[in-house]
């Protein structure tokens, strides 16, 4: 049957089709939420489109993107951008990696821990931001209350997402506290299909946790640790919402990172094709990031 469907021509078209026709479904939205207005946008970036229906649109060419190479502006926030994703990234896929190890083993309500540790995850960051705003809140905020308490007279009145010292700093643990979840999932499913033999073998050879977690469980887990953390890295990169909420990019654009420069440069002063175009630069850089790591984890197949 195999070689009479290859050889009808006819046959194998339908079958290409039909496999299309089920595909569409899926592709449809894709095509409209996604793939068309990356490809407006990236039209956008070569015009000076501004707010305003009587603003006519030109074409500019790489105008907008001499003037962004120019602007210190964007690149300081492009270097905080930097800052946020590393900052998250790294401590977040440390204390997953703690807390996912610590609900992979057989403790008592396992369950009831496991279920609590996800419900940051389950909150909008619209809500997380607010909740952390009143956290961070400098007269009834609980973290100045809980310092107080413990006699440090120098945080009275303290106004940590308003501080040029303390707003990155504060707007990162935040991003650490909210991102956790999601990693620690993700490495928790991949413990659960680390074969335990291996781990009772390795034991009865005499490797202590240290050696067993080194030899067992992080070559089985790395796979999926570089894939998880190149992730978090690229969506901390494109953060907007949770610092939009805490601290709008301030204070004096101290937590201004790319994609809030970009809104601001939209929606705030109407210059449509130069922010466009910082989008475009994004992505760009975004998908180069993604390439290397796409290679890298092609290389590492190969070598397998």
């Amino acid at each position: 049957m195999a070689g009479v469907t290859a050889a009808d021509p006819a046959a194998r078209a339908r079958r290409d089709h039909g496999a299309w026709f089920l595909v569409l479904p899926a592709l449809i939205p894709i095509l409209l939420l996604s793939v068309g207005p990356l490809l407006y946008g990236a039209g956008l970036a070569f015009t000076d489109a501004q707010s305003g229906r009587s603003q006519a649109t030109r074409f500019v060419g790489l105008l907008n993107f001499s003037d962004l190479f120019r602007d210190t502006l964007f690149w300081d926030s492009f270097r905080i951008g930097l800052v946020w994703a590393f900052g998250v990234t790294v401590p977040q896929f440390l204390l997953a990696l703690g807390l996912a190890l610590l609900l992979h083993l057989p403790l008592r309500l396992r369950w009831l821990a496991r279920a609590l540790a996800i419900i940051p995850w389950a909150m909008p960051e619209v809500v997380v931001g607010i909740m952390w705003r009143l956290v961070y809140h400098p007269d009834a905020g609980i973290l100045n209350e809980t310092l107080r308490g413990l006699g440090l007279s120098g945080a009275d009145g303290r106004d940590w997402l308003s501080g040029l010292a303390t707003a990155l700093p504060a707007v990162v643990i935040v991003g650490i506290w909210a991102g956790m979840p999601q990693t620690t999932v993700t490495l928790l499913a991949g413990l659960q299909h680390v074969p335990r033999e291996l781990h009772e073998a390795a034991a009865m050879d005499g490797a202590g946790a240290w050696r067993r977690f080194r030899t067992v469980t992080w070559p089985a887990l790395r796979p999926i640790a570089l894939s998880v953390t190149a992730l978090n890295f690229v969506w901390n990169l494109n953060s907007f919402a949770l610092v939009f909420v805490l601290t709008d990019g301030g204070p004096g654009g101290r937590t201004r990172l790319p994609m809030l420069f970009a809104y601001e440069e939209a929606f705030r002063y109407g210059q449509f094709g130069y922010a466009a175009t910082m989008g475009l630069a994004l992505v760009a850089v975004i998908s180069v990031l993604l390439a290397f790591h796409l290679a890298g984890r092609l290389k590492g197949a190969d070598d397998r």
